[in-house]
Protein backbone atom coordinates (compact mmCIF):
# COMPACT_ATOMS: atom_id res chain seq x y z
CA UNK A 1 0.00 0.00 0.00
CA UNK A 2 2.75 2.38 1.01
CA UNK A 3 4.68 1.30 -2.04
CA UNK A 4 1.65 1.99 -4.26
CA UNK A 5 1.16 5.40 -2.64
CA UNK A 6 4.79 6.33 -3.21
CA UNK A 7 4.49 5.18 -6.81
CA UNK A 8 1.32 7.25 -7.30
CA UNK A 9 2.91 10.32 -5.77
CA UNK A 10 5.98 9.83 -7.96
CA UNK A 11 3.91 9.53 -11.13
CA UNK A 12 1.76 12.48 -10.12
CA UNK A 13 4.79 14.66 -9.48
CA UNK A 14 6.32 13.53 -12.75
CA UNK A 15 3.18 14.39 -14.66
CA UNK A 16 2.97 17.76 -12.91
CA UNK A 17 6.59 18.40 -13.71
CA UNK A 18 5.98 17.51 -17.36
CA UNK A 19 3.00 19.87 -17.54
CA UNK A 20 5.03 22.63 -15.93
CA UNK A 21 7.89 22.15 -18.36
CA UNK A 22 5.46 22.03 -21.28
CA UNK A 23 3.87 25.25 -20.10
CA UNK A 24 7.24 26.95 -19.80
CA UNK A 25 8.23 25.59 -23.21
CA UNK A 26 5.01 26.82 -24.79
CA UNK A 27 5.42 30.22 -23.20
CA UNK A 28 9.00 30.43 -24.38
CA UNK A 29 7.99 29.34 -27.86
CA UNK A 30 5.28 31.97 -28.01
CA UNK A 31 7.76 34.64 -26.96
CA UNK A 32 10.18 33.46 -29.64
CA UNK A 33 7.92 34.48 -32.54
CA UNK A 34 9.34 37.31 -34.57
CA UNK A 35 7.35 40.36 -35.54
CA UNK A 36 7.52 41.75 -39.04
CA UNK A 37 7.30 45.41 -39.88
CA UNK A 38 5.24 46.91 -42.71
CA UNK A 39 6.10 45.70 -46.18
CA UNK A 40 7.97 48.02 -48.50
CA UNK A 41 7.82 47.97 -52.28
CA UNK A 42 10.99 47.08 -54.14
CA UNK A 43 11.65 50.06 -56.40
CA UNK A 44 14.38 48.63 -58.61
CA UNK A 45 13.53 48.05 -62.25
CA UNK A 46 11.35 44.95 -62.54
CA UNK A 47 13.87 43.16 -64.75
CA UNK A 48 16.46 43.57 -61.97
CA UNK A 49 14.23 41.74 -59.50
CA UNK A 50 14.26 38.35 -61.19
CA UNK A 51 15.45 35.71 -58.73
CA UNK A 52 15.83 31.96 -58.41
CA UNK A 53 15.46 29.70 -55.39
CA UNK A 54 18.64 28.45 -53.74
CA UNK A 55 16.87 25.52 -52.11
CA UNK A 56 17.91 26.45 -48.56
CA UNK A 57 14.58 27.85 -47.38
CA UNK A 58 10.88 27.13 -47.73
CA UNK A 59 8.26 29.56 -49.02
CA UNK A 60 5.63 30.81 -46.54
CA UNK A 61 2.36 32.74 -46.46
CA UNK A 62 4.06 35.15 -44.05
CA UNK A 63 7.69 35.67 -43.04
CA UNK A 64 8.62 32.19 -41.79
CA UNK A 65 9.36 33.14 -38.18
CA UNK A 66 6.14 35.11 -37.72
CA UNK A 67 3.24 33.52 -35.87
CA UNK A 68 0.72 31.92 -38.21
CA UNK A 69 3.11 31.46 -41.13
CA UNK A 70 2.16 28.45 -43.24
CA UNK A 71 4.23 26.62 -45.81
CA UNK A 72 3.42 27.40 -49.44
CA UNK A 73 6.31 25.37 -50.88
CA UNK A 74 8.50 23.14 -48.74
CA UNK A 75 12.28 23.32 -48.65
CA UNK A 76 12.35 20.17 -50.74
CA UNK A 77 10.08 21.75 -53.35
CA UNK A 78 12.25 24.87 -53.44
CA UNK A 79 15.29 22.66 -54.00
CA UNK A 80 13.59 21.19 -57.05
CA UNK A 81 12.73 24.66 -58.36
CA UNK A 82 16.34 25.73 -57.76
CA UNK A 83 17.66 23.00 -60.05
CA UNK A 84 14.84 23.31 -62.58
CA UNK A 85 15.63 23.66 -66.28
CA UNK A 86 12.44 25.62 -66.87
CA UNK A 87 12.19 29.42 -66.95
CA UNK A 88 8.68 29.07 -65.52
CA UNK A 89 10.33 28.25 -62.17
CA UNK A 90 12.16 31.57 -61.84
CA UNK A 91 10.63 34.14 -59.47
CA UNK A 92 10.00 37.89 -59.41
CA UNK A 93 10.53 39.70 -56.07
CA UNK A 94 8.29 42.68 -55.37
CA UNK A 95 7.89 43.30 -51.59
CA UNK A 96 10.19 43.02 -48.59
CA UNK A 97 9.62 42.88 -44.84
CA UNK A 98 12.17 43.01 -42.03
CA UNK A 99 11.48 41.32 -38.70
CA UNK A 100 12.40 42.71 -35.29
CA UNK A 101 15.23 40.16 -35.25
CA UNK A 102 16.82 41.63 -38.35
CA UNK A 103 15.79 38.97 -40.85
CA UNK A 104 14.67 40.16 -44.29
CA UNK A 105 11.87 38.36 -46.08
CA UNK A 106 10.92 38.94 -49.71
CA UNK A 107 7.56 38.32 -51.26
CA UNK A 108 8.06 36.53 -54.54
CA UNK A 109 5.95 34.98 -57.27
CA UNK A 110 7.01 32.34 -59.76
CA UNK A 111 7.05 33.35 -63.42
CA UNK A 112 4.14 31.00 -64.14
CA UNK A 113 2.18 32.31 -61.13
CA UNK A 114 2.01 28.88 -59.45
CA UNK A 115 3.89 29.83 -56.27
CA UNK A 116 3.59 33.08 -54.33
CA UNK A 117 4.76 33.85 -50.79
CA UNK A 118 7.53 35.04 -48.47
CA UNK A 119 11.04 33.61 -48.35
CA UNK A 120 14.02 34.35 -46.14
CA UNK A 121 16.41 36.68 -47.94
CA UNK A 122 19.27 37.30 -45.55
CA UNK A 123 20.00 40.16 -43.17
CA UNK A 124 20.41 43.08 -45.58
CA UNK A 125 17.35 44.79 -47.06
CA UNK A 126 17.54 45.16 -50.82
CA UNK A 127 20.08 42.34 -51.19
CA UNK A 128 18.97 38.90 -52.32
CA UNK A 129 20.48 36.16 -50.15
CA UNK A 130 19.37 33.20 -48.08
CA UNK A 131 16.62 31.41 -49.96
CA UNK A 132 16.91 33.39 -53.20
CA UNK A 133 19.62 34.74 -55.49
CA UNK A 134 19.56 37.18 -58.41
CA UNK A 135 18.94 35.46 -61.73
CA UNK A 136 19.77 36.30 -65.32
CA UNK A 137 16.85 34.69 -67.10
CA UNK A 138 18.39 35.28 -70.53
CA UNK A 139 21.96 35.26 -71.82
CA UNK A 140 23.32 37.39 -74.65
CA UNK A 141 23.75 35.42 -77.88
CA UNK A 142 25.55 36.00 -81.16
CA UNK A 143 23.64 37.75 -83.93
CA UNK A 144 22.76 35.71 -87.02
CA UNK A 145 24.73 36.23 -90.23
CA UNK A 146 21.55 37.24 -92.05
CA UNK A 147 19.56 39.81 -90.08
CA UNK A 148 16.62 39.96 -92.49
CA UNK A 149 14.12 37.21 -91.74
CA UNK A 150 10.48 36.26 -92.34
CA UNK A 151 7.91 34.28 -90.38
CA UNK A 152 8.50 30.62 -91.24
CA UNK A 153 4.89 29.50 -90.79
CA UNK A 154 2.68 32.55 -90.25
CA UNK A 155 -0.17 31.84 -87.90
CA UNK A 156 -1.03 31.63 -84.20
CA UNK A 157 2.02 29.62 -83.10
CA UNK A 158 5.44 31.10 -82.33
CA UNK A 159 4.44 34.77 -82.43
CA UNK A 160 6.38 37.74 -81.06
CA UNK A 161 6.54 38.46 -77.32
CA UNK A 162 7.57 41.48 -75.24
CA UNK A 163 10.04 39.08 -73.59
CA UNK A 164 10.71 35.37 -74.19
CA UNK A 165 8.02 33.42 -72.31
CA UNK A 166 8.63 33.19 -68.54
CA UNK A 167 11.90 35.17 -68.67
CA UNK A 168 9.97 38.12 -67.26
CA UNK A 169 6.92 38.04 -65.01
CA UNK A 170 3.74 38.25 -67.10
CA UNK A 171 5.66 38.23 -70.38
CA UNK A 172 3.00 38.36 -73.07
CA UNK A 173 2.40 38.08 -76.76
CA UNK A 174 2.66 41.17 -78.94
CA UNK A 175 0.18 39.72 -81.40
CA UNK A 176 -1.88 36.53 -81.48
CA UNK A 177 -1.71 35.80 -85.22
CA UNK A 178 1.02 36.67 -87.75
CA UNK A 179 -0.84 35.51 -90.85
CA UNK A 180 -1.44 39.06 -92.12
CA UNK A 181 2.28 39.83 -91.91
CA UNK A 182 3.60 36.84 -93.84
CA UNK A 183 5.40 39.02 -96.40
CA UNK A 184 6.83 41.56 -93.95
CA UNK A 185 10.64 41.54 -93.79
CA UNK A 186 11.78 41.48 -90.15
CA UNK A 187 15.09 42.93 -89.00
CA UNK A 188 16.92 41.10 -86.21
CA UNK A 189 18.35 43.66 -83.78
CA UNK A 190 19.22 41.46 -80.79
CA UNK A 191 19.71 37.81 -79.86
CA UNK A 192 19.50 35.95 -76.55
CA UNK A 193 19.10 32.45 -75.19
CA UNK A 194 16.82 31.42 -72.34
CA UNK A 195 19.41 30.63 -69.66
CA UNK A 196 17.77 27.48 -68.38
CA UNK A 197 16.42 25.96 -71.59
CA UNK A 198 19.16 27.24 -73.89
CA UNK A 199 16.65 28.04 -76.66
CA UNK A 200 17.63 30.90 -78.97
CA UNK A 201 15.42 33.96 -79.45
CA UNK A 202 15.71 36.99 -81.73
CA UNK A 203 14.35 40.47 -81.23
CA UNK A 204 12.83 41.44 -84.57
CA UNK A 205 11.53 44.79 -85.78
CA UNK A 206 8.88 45.15 -88.44
CA UNK A 207 9.35 48.59 -90.04
CA UNK A 208 5.97 48.45 -91.74
CA UNK A 209 4.06 47.28 -88.67
CA UNK A 210 6.07 48.23 -85.55
CA UNK A 211 3.48 46.79 -83.16
CA UNK A 212 4.60 43.35 -84.36
CA UNK A 213 8.16 43.94 -83.16
CA UNK A 214 9.29 41.73 -80.29
CA UNK A 215 11.10 38.55 -79.23
CA UNK A 216 10.48 35.39 -81.22
CA UNK A 217 11.87 31.86 -81.14
CA UNK A 218 14.63 31.61 -83.74
CA UNK A 219 13.07 28.52 -85.26
CA UNK A 220 9.92 30.49 -86.08
CA UNK A 221 11.70 32.77 -88.58
CA UNK A 222 13.52 32.02 -91.81
CA UNK A 223 16.62 33.90 -92.86
CA UNK A 224 17.09 35.00 -96.43
CA UNK A 225 13.61 34.15 -97.68
CA UNK A 226 14.20 35.94 -100.98
CA UNK A 227 11.66 37.68 -103.16
CA UNK A 228 13.03 35.76 -106.16
CA UNK A 229 11.95 32.43 -104.70
CA UNK A 230 8.49 33.72 -103.82
CA UNK A 231 8.03 35.49 -107.17
CA UNK A 232 7.62 32.15 -108.87
CA UNK A 233 4.20 31.94 -107.27
CA UNK A 234 3.15 35.55 -107.55
CA UNK A 235 3.87 39.09 -108.69
CA UNK A 236 6.85 41.29 -107.83
CA UNK A 237 6.07 44.95 -107.16
CA UNK A 238 8.99 47.30 -107.77
CA UNK A 239 8.28 50.53 -105.88
CA UNK A 240 9.77 53.61 -107.57
CA UNK A 241 9.84 57.17 -106.25
CA UNK A 242 7.82 59.16 -108.78
CA UNK A 243 9.74 62.36 -108.02
CA UNK A 244 13.18 61.08 -109.04
CA UNK A 245 12.57 57.62 -110.58
CA UNK A 246 14.74 56.03 -107.88
CA UNK A 247 13.86 52.50 -106.80
CA UNK A 248 12.69 52.40 -103.18
CA UNK A 249 12.17 48.67 -102.60
CA UNK A 250 10.52 45.50 -103.92
CA UNK A 251 7.89 43.21 -102.47
CA UNK A 252 6.16 40.06 -103.66
CA UNK A 253 2.54 39.10 -103.41
CA UNK A 254 1.97 35.36 -103.75
CA UNK A 255 -1.27 34.30 -105.40
CA UNK A 256 -3.62 32.63 -102.94
CA UNK A 257 -5.66 30.96 -105.69
CA UNK A 258 -5.57 30.69 -109.47
CA UNK A 259 -2.72 31.41 -111.87
CA UNK A 260 -3.59 35.01 -112.71
CA UNK A 261 -4.33 38.25 -110.87
CA UNK A 262 -6.62 41.00 -112.17
CA UNK A 263 -5.24 44.53 -112.42
CA UNK A 264 -7.66 45.89 -109.81
CA UNK A 265 -6.65 43.17 -107.36
CA UNK A 266 -2.99 43.82 -108.09
CA UNK A 267 -3.47 47.49 -107.25
CA UNK A 268 -5.13 46.54 -103.96
CA UNK A 269 -2.23 44.27 -103.01
CA UNK A 270 0.35 46.88 -104.05
CA UNK A 271 -1.26 49.42 -101.71
CA UNK A 272 -0.95 46.95 -98.85
CA UNK A 273 2.77 46.44 -99.54
CA UNK A 274 3.82 50.08 -99.97
CA UNK A 275 7.10 50.71 -98.05
CA UNK A 276 6.94 52.67 -94.81
CA UNK A 277 7.11 56.43 -95.30
CA UNK A 278 5.54 56.35 -98.77
CA UNK A 279 2.07 56.50 -100.31
CA UNK A 280 1.03 54.89 -103.57
CA UNK A 281 0.88 57.53 -106.31
CA UNK A 282 -2.45 57.46 -108.10
CA UNK A 283 -6.03 56.55 -107.34
CA UNK A 284 -5.99 53.42 -109.51
CA UNK A 285 -3.66 51.05 -111.36
CA UNK A 286 -3.77 53.13 -114.53
CA UNK A 287 -2.13 56.08 -112.76
CA UNK A 288 0.01 54.22 -110.22
CA UNK A 289 1.43 51.41 -112.33
CA UNK A 290 4.15 51.71 -114.94
CA UNK A 291 2.27 49.53 -117.41
CA UNK A 292 -1.34 49.02 -118.33
CA UNK A 293 -1.51 45.23 -118.04
CA UNK A 294 -5.04 44.01 -117.36
CA UNK A 295 -3.99 40.83 -115.61
CA UNK A 296 -0.81 39.23 -114.31
CA UNK A 297 0.50 35.69 -114.48
CA UNK A 298 2.73 34.07 -111.89
CA UNK A 299 6.37 35.21 -111.92
CA UNK A 300 5.41 38.60 -113.40
CA UNK A 301 6.38 42.07 -112.18
CA UNK A 302 5.02 45.59 -112.12
CA UNK A 303 6.44 49.05 -111.50
CA UNK A 304 4.53 50.92 -108.80
CA UNK A 305 5.05 54.67 -108.42
CA UNK A 306 5.07 55.99 -104.86
CA UNK A 307 5.37 59.43 -103.29
CA UNK A 308 7.35 60.14 -100.14
CA UNK A 309 5.13 61.29 -97.31
CA UNK A 310 5.28 64.97 -96.42
CA UNK A 311 6.20 65.19 -92.71
CA UNK A 312 4.28 68.43 -92.34
CA UNK A 313 1.05 66.75 -93.36
CA UNK A 314 1.20 64.00 -90.76
CA UNK A 315 0.67 64.17 -87.02
CA UNK A 316 2.07 61.85 -84.38
CA UNK A 317 0.08 58.75 -83.48
CA UNK A 318 0.15 57.15 -80.06
CA UNK A 319 -0.48 53.40 -79.97
CA UNK A 320 -0.87 51.54 -76.72
CA UNK A 321 -0.54 47.78 -77.11
CA UNK A 322 0.20 44.58 -75.23
CA UNK A 323 -1.65 45.84 -72.19
CA UNK A 324 -4.62 45.14 -70.00
CA UNK A 325 -5.99 48.68 -70.05
CA UNK A 326 -8.98 49.97 -71.94
CA UNK A 327 -6.78 51.70 -74.51
CA UNK A 328 -5.20 48.43 -75.68
CA UNK A 329 -4.81 48.38 -79.47
CA UNK A 330 -6.25 51.89 -79.80
CA UNK A 331 -4.70 54.20 -82.37
CA UNK A 332 -5.05 57.75 -81.08
CA UNK A 333 -3.86 61.08 -82.42
CA UNK A 334 -1.08 62.16 -80.08
CA UNK A 335 -1.24 63.86 -77.72
CA UNK A 336 -4.66 65.44 -78.10
CA UNK A 337 -6.86 62.36 -78.55
CA UNK A 338 -5.31 60.25 -75.83
CA UNK A 339 -5.36 63.19 -73.43
CA UNK A 340 -8.99 63.92 -74.19
CA UNK A 341 -9.90 60.28 -73.73
CA UNK A 342 -8.19 60.09 -70.36
CA UNK A 343 -9.65 63.40 -69.19
CA UNK A 344 -13.17 62.35 -70.17
CA UNK A 345 -12.97 59.04 -68.35
CA UNK A 346 -14.17 59.46 -64.74
CA UNK A 347 -12.03 56.49 -63.72
CA UNK A 348 -8.89 58.59 -64.11
CA UNK A 349 -7.92 61.39 -61.77
CA UNK A 350 -5.02 63.81 -61.67
CA UNK A 351 -1.54 62.37 -62.10
CA UNK A 352 1.67 63.94 -60.85
CA UNK A 353 -0.08 67.07 -59.70
CA UNK A 354 -1.78 67.75 -63.03
CA UNK A 355 -5.44 68.53 -63.33
CA UNK A 356 -7.39 66.05 -65.41
CA UNK A 357 -7.86 68.30 -68.42
CA UNK A 358 -6.91 67.34 -71.95
CA UNK A 359 -4.48 70.24 -72.33
CA UNK A 360 -2.62 69.51 -69.09
CA UNK A 361 -2.39 65.79 -69.78
CA UNK A 362 -1.17 66.55 -73.30
CA UNK A 363 1.56 68.78 -71.88
CA UNK A 364 2.48 66.04 -69.42
CA UNK A 365 2.70 63.41 -72.16
CA UNK A 366 4.95 65.59 -74.29
CA UNK A 367 7.21 66.43 -71.36
CA UNK A 368 7.63 62.81 -70.31
CA UNK A 369 7.66 61.38 -73.81
CA UNK A 370 11.26 60.25 -73.77
CA UNK A 371 10.54 57.64 -71.15
CA UNK A 372 7.35 56.85 -69.30
CA UNK A 373 4.42 58.30 -67.43
CA UNK A 374 1.99 56.99 -64.84
CA UNK A 375 -1.74 57.61 -64.65
CA UNK A 376 -3.21 57.25 -61.16
CA UNK A 377 -6.85 56.21 -60.80
CA UNK A 378 -9.57 56.58 -58.20
CA UNK A 379 -9.70 52.83 -57.60
CA UNK A 380 -7.94 50.81 -54.92
CA UNK A 381 -6.82 47.18 -54.86
CA UNK A 382 -7.29 44.56 -52.14
CA UNK A 383 -4.35 45.95 -50.16
CA UNK A 384 -5.82 49.44 -50.19
CA UNK A 385 -3.17 50.78 -52.58
CA UNK A 386 -4.18 53.11 -55.39
CA UNK A 387 -4.54 51.43 -58.78
CA UNK A 388 -2.35 53.00 -61.45
CA UNK A 389 -1.17 52.37 -65.00
CA UNK A 390 2.39 52.92 -66.16
CA UNK A 391 2.97 53.69 -69.85
CA UNK A 392 6.52 53.00 -71.05
CA UNK A 393 7.84 54.17 -74.42
CA UNK A 394 8.63 51.15 -76.56
CA UNK A 395 9.30 52.36 -80.06
CA UNK A 396 9.00 55.46 -82.25
CA UNK A 397 9.06 55.08 -86.01
CA UNK A 398 11.20 58.14 -86.61
CA UNK A 399 12.93 58.16 -83.24
CA UNK A 400 11.63 61.65 -82.48
CA UNK A 401 8.97 61.82 -79.82
CA UNK A 402 6.15 64.31 -80.28
CA UNK A 403 7.27 65.26 -83.80
CA UNK A 404 5.45 64.91 -87.07
CA UNK A 405 5.37 61.90 -89.34
CA UNK A 406 5.90 59.51 -86.45
CA UNK A 407 4.11 56.77 -84.59
CA UNK A 408 4.89 56.20 -80.94
CA UNK A 409 4.23 52.82 -79.32
CA UNK A 410 3.73 52.26 -75.60
CA UNK A 411 3.53 49.24 -73.37
CA UNK A 412 0.94 49.76 -70.64
CA UNK A 413 1.13 47.89 -67.35
CA UNK A 414 -1.43 47.83 -64.55
CA UNK A 415 -0.13 48.17 -61.01
CA UNK A 416 -0.49 50.32 -57.92
CA UNK A 417 1.05 53.17 -55.92
CA UNK A 418 1.00 53.71 -52.17
CA UNK A 419 0.31 57.43 -52.51
CA UNK A 420 -2.08 58.74 -55.15
CA UNK A 421 -0.09 61.96 -55.57
CA UNK A 422 3.14 60.23 -56.53
CA UNK A 423 4.25 57.52 -58.92
CA UNK A 424 7.71 56.98 -57.48
CA UNK A 425 6.63 53.80 -55.67
CA UNK A 426 4.75 52.21 -58.58
CA UNK A 427 4.73 48.41 -58.51
CA UNK A 428 3.33 46.26 -61.29
CA UNK A 429 0.71 43.65 -60.50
Amino acid sequence: MQSSLKKSLYLGLAALSFVSVAAVSTTASAKSYAKAGAYSVLKADATKRNVEATGTNALYTKPGTVKGAKVVASKNTMKKLASSKKSADYFRAYYQKTTNKGSVYYKIVSMNGKYRGYIYGGKTAGTFAGGIASANTTTKAAMPANTTVYFTKPGKSNVTWDAPKYTQYKASKQIKDTTAYASDPLTVTDAATKTREGSLYYYVKDAKNPAISGWIYSGAVTAGKSDTAKAENGITFNFVNKANSAKVSSAVYEFTSGDTLAQADAYKQAKALVPAGYTISGADAATAFGTNTKSYAKNSSETVYVTENDPASLGTTLKVYNSNVAEAQDSLAFPADVATKMAADPFFKQANGLTATASDIATHLKADGAGEFTVVTKGTNAKGDTIAYKFTLNYATDGVFGGTNSTVYYNAVKGSVKTSTSNSDFVAD
